[in-house]
């Protein structure tokens, strides 16, 4: 077991088995510098210092590690040194963070001397660190690394109750964000909806101030909650929706989260390309995002209610899976005629919004793995947050905070008529135009918002990294989405 702490020593004569100080790039004649948090370090190396890192071949570019053997030069045996690039700020240190996370495989104690002179740095060293050394080994025979006993920040502000507090709150945040990845890294047979749905009360049940329901297929029906018993009947693993509420005493704000849970998406009577099927398990990150985000806010004791509508489905070729051409009707009455069955996910998100506008919440966040189509515009590690203006605007800034990259999409008003284009149903659930169709998409999922405010997630690209580590992202689930749903009710509360 791992602990953590924040310190206010001196890099140079801590006794940890490691020590991580970042490096940035020269200016002007200069060669690169140990940036701030490390200056012990370069006061005993004195001169040594600048040839040390040449010889290295380091620059201070973002993504750079070496490490080396310290000979009594500080108190500790080895030095990490990682590039942060020319800016350190919250976003940089926490990419360095998890950068060496990984460079420091075999250390019983590291001391982590970034630049953490604020709550922020603070918060982005511990977040970074953490999630950069995540590894899903569920299943791998050899069983998990040993990880180190003490991991210890090391801040001149650490005596600050801010700093103290950002810390503490980090903790918390890189544990939710961990278990989002473990769900969604979880291989598709060991999660299906009713399998996801007992995780879920499982981990609300450690959290004694969330309420949970679970709505089965039986339960679904008698709602009417037709999109996602269209989508879960092609499979033998039948759906599930699961409700979560947050309501501290005095609370005067709510915001509502709903999260898309395909638990495996084979695009059903559409089928995939064989390649596109391996990663499918990751189609219910949106899920594990907001339930992550809901038990995040209650352990904190924001004074904001938050609640979560996580709706889970398996999308399979069964002989009863929906066909082109069925129309179903959502839980709040409205008729859809299907045409793609792989653009299932707003089919089930249709009914959980439904569900979610009822209890009329001051805002209403949909977080999903919607679209192909954004991740063409933003590429993959970017989301696209899409709504009216000023749910948008407190999205993003959320993010920013957070350290996840979104960036805002139109819902242009051609739109509206193409969402409208079904002569048979009321709505087009997709209407086979290549252009644009993550804004379609959207504004297809505005006309279950009930005018509320409202912005939708799109993290087809960010919720998955496909590709090797970087930063504090590891191979496989990122997680994305919980910090940035915690940072906006911390906003809102």
């Amino acid at each position: 077991m791992t602990s953590y702490a924040l310190r206010t020593a001196s890099p140079a004569k801590t006794r940890a088995e490691a020590v991580v100080v970042g490096v940035v790039p020269g200016t002007g004649k200069r060669g690169p510098a140990l940036a701030a948090g490390g200056e012990d370090v370069a006061a005993a190396y004195g001169r040594r210092l600048a040839p040390l890192l040449a010889t290295l071949g380091l620059t201070g570019r973002a993504g750079e590690v070496a490490k080396v053997p310290t000979n009594g030069a500080i108190g500790s045996p080895l030095l990490v040194l990682v590039g942060l690039g020319a800016e350190t700020d919250p976003p940089a240190v926490r990419r360095a963070a998890g950068a060496a996370a990984r460079a420091v495989t075999n250390a019983a104690s590291v001391a982590l001397a970034l630049p953490a002179d604020s709550p922020e740095l603070v918060r982005s060293v511990l977040e970074g660190y953490r999630l950069g050394g995540y590894g899903f080994t569920r299943y791998k025979s050899g069983g998990s690394p040993s990880a180190p006993a003490e991991i210890v920040v090391l801040s001149p502000a650490a005596r600050r109750k801010e700093a103290v507090a950002a810390f503490d709150d980090a903790q918390l945040v890189a544990d939710a964000v961990a278990v989002a990845r473990d769900w969604t890294n979880t291989p598709p047979a060991d999660l299906t909806p009713a399998a996801f749905a007992d995780e879920i009360v499982a981990a609300a049940g450690d959290v004694g101030s969330v309420s949970v329901e679970v709505h089965d297929e039986k339960a679904l029906r008698k709602l009417g909650c037709g999109g996602i018993l269209a989508v879960g009947q092609g499979s033998a693993a039948p759906p599930r929706l699961v409700e979560l509420d947050y309501h501290p005493e005095g609370a005067t704000t709510h915001l509502a989260l709903v999260g898309k849970g395909i638990t495996f998406d084979s695009g059903g009577l559409w089928i995939k390309p064989a390649a596109s099927m391996p990663t499918m398990k990751e189609d219910m990150a949106g899920a594990a995002a907001v339930v992550q985000a809901v038990l995040t806010v209650a352990r904190l004791g924001l004074p904001v209610r938050v609640s979560a509508y996580a709706a889970l489905a398996e999308n399979m070729v069964g002989d009863s899976a929906m066909r082109p051409g069925d129309v179903l009707t959502t839980y709040d009455g409205t008729t859809v005629e299907v045409t793609n069955t792989d653009a299932e996910g707003r089919l089930v998100l249709a009914d959980a919004l439904g569900r979610a506008v009822e209890d009329a919440p001051d805002l209403v966040v949909d977080v999903a793995t919607l679209t192909a189509h954004m991740t063409m515009a933003l590429g993959d590690r970017m989301c696209g947050v899409v709504g009216d203006e000023a749910t948008v605007a407190m999205v993003l800034a959320a993010a920013d905070a957070a350290g996840e990259e979104a960036w805002p999409m139109p819902i242009p008003e051609h739109m509206g008529e193409r969402i409208r284009s079904s002569k048979v149903a009321d709505l087009a659930q997709y209407d086979g135009i290549r252009w644009g169709g993550a804004l379609f998409a959207s504004a297809f999922l505005r006309e279950f918002t009930g005018g509320l405010p409202w912005a939708h997630l799109d993290i087809a690209g960010p919720a998955f990294n496909k590709g090797g580590p970087t930063g504090h992202w590891t191979s496989g689930a990122t997680g994305y989405g919980v910090a940035t749903l915690v940072e906006l009710a911390r906003a809102l509360a």
